[in-house]
């Protein structure tokens, strides 16, 4: 080749060059952190009357908090898939917490966000639990891998390392902080995107030793539906048949001695040293305002609302979850956002965040616009929904349709047993409308948005 064509040649391919990485290098890194089992009023930040939660705080302090932040399924296997894929449950199918000779195999197979991202040229990482199954092993669209099978345990857990299984001394929260951070002091060359994902708050509830007596004897306000004879719920108050297996979500009052309320903000507190621990690292490192940090969780928590325990209903405590958001260069501190997200929201704003590839049959939405004040025509009514798992029968499968003001339930395999709630006059859902003629225009409309809705997904 000639001299005089080399130069040329060489130039282009070095704009070329340039043209690809300048994209890479502005683009912002992504931590999500994500708890398990955290209702959406477990913060200080959003309404808890004793647990202190400073770190945690500081995001929304310093970013946005979405105050009407919901899952499109309240339990922890469907939800997980839901924030990968951005999709429902009857799409991606793992549409629960049981048998994992089917779910193993299934979420290996999910599209997913971190796989865009991936391909877009981000170095990504998991951290923690995954709970599709009970399979620890990589999934593909990581770079870097932490987890343990299934549950996993609070103390002296075996984790997978990229594909090496080592056993660790010590409390399963701290030592998910301490990987974490050990990633975040690793040089990235690439933009990272990162999830912590935390066994806790789930049960059994056990919180680090040095938080045993955290807020002993404080006590939460009572509400009307703590004290739910279940009048107007007939699906409630349906027999359960005995099954020495199953989990019926008994009464508050059978709950063990240490109220579930008190152990889980016991355990959040170690969920906020480390929060803070990473707040420190990014800032040492000059990433922090080059970050979004979003803080939530896969799903809400009873703590003997309506009498029951755990998830699964479609009452506000199950579905609804905090959702925090730090990121200066798109959001003025102290910002408060009342429009209504889902789960399925998180995939399309970080794959559009990142400038990756699109996946194929998204049903959320990214909410970037409204980080920008773009909020015309964003959405008022959302599709949620639950599958019926034999180990859990208090709680048959249902399709809702929550409003701003209204929330329809309907049981999908049940006849007579649906319900209509007012959000605003009864914020406590204590009395179902369902057969009051008064609202039956509302019902209605419930009815036709559930059908139109269900349509659209599938």
């Amino acid at each position: 080749m000639k001299r005089t064509l080399l130069f040329p040649l060489l130039a282009c391919l070095c704009f070329a060059a340039y043209a690809q990485s300048k994209p890479t290098a502005t683009r912002p890194n992504i931590l999500f952190i994500l708890i398990d089992d955290l209702r959406w009023d477990g913060l200080s930040a959003t309404g808890h009357p004793y647990a202190k939660t400073p770190n945690i705080d500081r995001i929304a302090k310093e970013g946005a908090i979405f105050r009407n932040a919901f899952v499109t399924t309240p339990l922890c296997s469907p939800s997980r898939a839901t924030f990968l894929t951005g999709q429902y449950v009857h799409t991606h199918k793992m549409v629960g917490n049981e048998k994992p000779q089917v779910f193993n195999p299934l979420s290996h197979q999910l599209k997913t966000w971190p796989q865009q991202l991936q391909k877009a040229g981000y170095e990504t990482a998991y951290i923690g639990k995954l709970h599709m199954g009970n399979d620890d092993t990589p999934r593909a669209g990581f770079d870097h891998w932490v987890s343990f099978k299934g549950q996993g345990r609070y103390d002296n857990p075996q984790f997978n390392v990229n594909g090496e299984r080592l056993d660790r001394q010590g409390y399963m929260t701290d030592l998910l902080n301490e990987y974490a951070v050990e990633y975040l002091k690793k040089k990235h060359d690439k933009p990272f995107a990162m999830t912590l994902a935390h066994k806790a708050v789930h049960g059994p509830f056990v919180p680090a030793e040095r938080h045993d007596k955290l807020y002993e004897g404080a006590t939460l306000p009572a509400t009307p539906n703590k004290q739910d004879d279940w009048n107007g719920r007939p699906m409630l108050a349906l027999p359960v048949p005995p099954n020495p297996n199953a989990n019926p979500n008994r009464p508050a009052n059978q709950a063990p001695q240490r109220p579930v309320a008190l152990a889980q903000m016991q355990q959040l507190a170690a969920i906020d040293e480390g929060v803070g621990m990473i707040l420190k690292t990014l800032a040492e490192s000059g990433a922090l305002d080059n970050t979004l940090i979003i803080f939530t969780s896969d799903n809400g928590y009873f703590w003997g609302e309506h009498r029951l325990g755990d998830k699964r209903a479609a009452y506000e405590e199950s579905i609804r979850i905090p959702f925090l958001v730090r990121y200066p260069k798109l959001i003025k501190a102290g910002t408060q956002f009342t429009q209504t997200i889902l789960n399925a929201d998180l995939a399309p704003t970080l794959i559009e965040l990142a400038s990756a590839s699109p996946l194929a049959n998204m049903h959320g939405r990214s909410w970037l616009p409204l980080l920008k004040g773009k909020t015309k025509g964003w959405r008022e009514t959302v599709l949620l929904e639950y599958f019926h798992e034999t180990n859990f029968p208090r709680i048959k499968s249902w399709q809702a349709v929550r409003t701003p003001q209204w929330k329809y339930i309907h049981y999908t395999e049940l006849e007579g047993m649906d319900e209509l709630y007012d959000l605003q006059a009864d914020r406590y859902e204590m009395k179902n409308l369902i057969s009051d003629v008064r609202y039956a225009k509302q019902l209605k409309d419930a009815q036709r948005e559930l059908s139109r809705l269900l349509a659209e997904t599938k």
